[in-house]
């Protein structure tokens, strides 16, 4: 076309058809344009869930005599001990250790790491102090050291014809405050074994000690708690798994092998380092009842219980026995 020349109308509807056509082309890839999102529906009015988690709630007494108390919302020795003290009013430092179904000074039903959820806590509290000299006319004293998780290191077991079982005046639960008047609160039941050890033979030393409070006469008016499943949340044949570190939880009781084993470890940790320590001897299984060989469990147990520092020739051992449990040779 020619400047000055007009467009034909059959030009003009061309011209139009290849604007349409250019602006298809650049438009392509390009997103349709849509509404404007809806804004999210407004959260519901704050209230209690459809299905709330039961508490855990347990019932406790002081072991010399108490009206019965209930305690809930912990999870380490420590928090439990501090809920049973403000239950009763008094200080958490005044709780030696609890035992589980039973008033007694009983070791075997000592709280550990694990509470049934039917169980019922006796809280054992600071009694008599008394101060016992000791000669070592051995190498050992005859002493099995265990500790409450908070602190405090005790008695649970004394050999039969041992020099400690020659001084009456020593019992079982008797909590070790002092070796020669230096205070051992705080320490673990390993440390105090291990001073205890190192005391030398023919030499005096000193013992200070604190035996839990005697009963009265308030022990034969005890009952048990009235039944109720009140905060409970399973029959009783889950535990309530205290840990030292991180929040307790709930879980199965242990199954043959593992209580079985668990056992053994317990006995070898007495006859190795002098204590007893069902918490530390369920965890020693449960770092090596997966593991293929030694050198694995070491590495795990090492991840876990580093601060111990277990001799090789135990961890040999209790990898052997852990064995034999597992192939049913013991």
């Amino acid at each position: 076309m020619q400047n000055g020349e007009d467009m034909c109308p059959r030009d003009s509807k061309a011209a139009g058809a290849e604007a349409v056509e250019e602006r298809k082309a650049q438009n392509q890839g390009c997103l349709e344009p849509t509404a404007p999102p809806l804004p999210p529906p407004s959260p519901p009015p704050p209230g209690p869930s459809e299905y709330p988690r039961p508490r855990l709630i347990f019932h406790t007494q002081l072991a010399h005599g108490s009206p019965t108390g209930r305690i809930h919302g912990f999870t380490n020795v420590k928090e439990l001990y501090a809920k049973i003290a403000e239950v009763f009013n008094i200080s958490p430092s005044e709780i030696l250790f609890c035992t589980l179904n039973s008033h007694k000074v009983d070791m075997q039903k000592l709280l550990g790491g694990q509470i049934g959820l039917e169980d019922f806590i006796f809280a054992h509290v600071r009694g008599e102090t008394k101060e016992v000299e000791v000669t070592k006319t051995e190498d050992a004293l005859g002493l099995t050291i265990t500790d409450n998780g908070a602190g405090y290191a005790f008695i649970k077991r004394i050999k039969e014809g041992s020099t400690i079982d020659r001084l009456k005046t020593v019992c079982v639960g008797d909590h070790i405050e002092a070796i020669n008047d230096q205070s051992i609160v705080g320490c673990r039941h390993y440390e105090v074994a291990k001073m205890l050890k190192e005391q030398p033979r023919g030499i005096p030393f000193t013992l200070r000690l604190v035996g839990p409070k005697k009963a009265f006469d308030m022990i034969g008016m005890r009952s048990r708690a009235p039944k109720s499943n009140e905060g409970k949340m399973a029959n009783g044949k889950e535990t309530l798994r205290l840990r030292s570190k991180g929040a307790a939880t709930v879980q199965e009781v242990q199954n043959e092998f593992e209580e079985r084993a668990t056992k053994k470890v317990d006995d070898l940790l007495e006859s190795y380092m002098g204590i007893r320590d069902l918490e530390l001897a369920t965890t020693i299984v449960e770092a090596g009842k997966d593991k293929k060989n030694p050198d694995d469990f070491a590495e795990a147990l090492d991840s876990v219980l580093g601060d111990f520092a277990f001799p090789d020739v135990f961890l040999f051992d209790v990898w052997g026995a852990i064995g034999d449990v597992k192939n049913g040779r013991i």
